[in-house]
């Protein structure tokens, strides 16, 4: 199992930060990872939302089907993985001084045998882990120009 974490400051309030994260269908704006996003729930936002995300990661592609688990607005929003990929997820948003948002995003993955299993889950976990720094950058970039 694969557990990562990477955080960032952003000049905004988490106010500010969550009303970019909430709109989980704009997340391929600043994922690079994420390819698009398709829900397949009737609702698009909180706890029992589910959507299926194709992923693209160097030569992988899977379809990464999640869960939303947790959605306290302007605090967090939990996920759960049941596609080929299984764990959950969560991003963090805490004030911090000057009215600015530490954004904390951890996530605890298993790989399939076909992609590593246990060795993949090292591996990958440090790919993602700077794929994930380049997404808050996107995400920082984003709020910080509304």
């Amino acid at each position: 199992m694969a557990g990562i974490r990477v955080s960032t400051v952003i000049d905004a309030t988490p106010a500010e930060v969550w009303d970019v994260v909430r709109h989980v269908e704009d997340h391929v704006d600043w994922m690079h990872d994420a390819v698009a996003i398709r829900f397949t729930s009737g609702r698009t936002s909180g706890v029992g939302t589910t959507f299926d995300c194709d992923t693209r990661v160097g030569p992988f592609r899977l379809t990464d089907k999640m869960e939303i688990t947790r959605w306290k607005p302007r605090k967090a929003m939990g996920v759960r993985h049941v596609g080929m990929v299984t764990g959950t997820g969560q991003f963090t948003l805490k004030a911090v001084r000057g009215g600015r948002t530490r954004f904390t995003w951890k996530e605890r993955l298993s790989f399939p045998w076909w992609m590593g299993g246990p060795f993949g889950a090292a591996v990958g976990g440090e790919v993602l882990r700077m794929i994930w720094k380049r997404n808050l950058k996107g995400l920082k970039r984003i709020v910080e120009g509304r």
